[in-house]
């Protein structure tokens, strides 16, 4: 059985999706850009990824047409990142996860209980 004929075409469109922002690197940078711009230092700073990778990794993102690059050549040179209106739509899925885990990723396992309506003993 190929893949294709083990997934359902809405399972495949969500499996291809995460194959596209699933890295762990790509996420971080995707989720810091919708603060807005940031000069690729800024990036490494706030994302402690290496230099390279986060090269590779804006590099991916802008070939998929999810991040822009832009250079300013006055002194001092610098390499600026923004969302593309794909990347920024994202937004709204960021939001739906970090809604998500707090209320599913709560460290207090007794909301968590309660939340699912049981107790662990049933």
């Amino acid at each position: 059985m190929s893949s294709d004929e083990r997934y359902s075409e809405e399972a495949c469109v969500v499996i291809d999706s995460l194959e596209q922002i699933g890295s762990q690197w790509r996420l971080i940078v995707l989720h810091d850009l919708q603060e807005g711009e940031k000069r690729f230092n800024e990036l490494k700073r706030s994302t402690d990824a290496s230099s390279r990778t986060l090269s590779r990794v804006l590099d991916d993102l802008k070939e998929m047409g999810f991040v822009n690059r832009r250079l300013e050549e006055d002194a001092p040179v610098a390499t600026y990142y923004s969302l593309t209106s794909k990347g920024e739509s994202l937004g709204p899925v960021f939001e739906a996860i970090e809604n998500w885990a707090e209320d599913w990723l709560d460290p207090d396992e007794e909301s968590l209980i309660a939340a699912d309506g049981g107790s662990e003993a049933e």
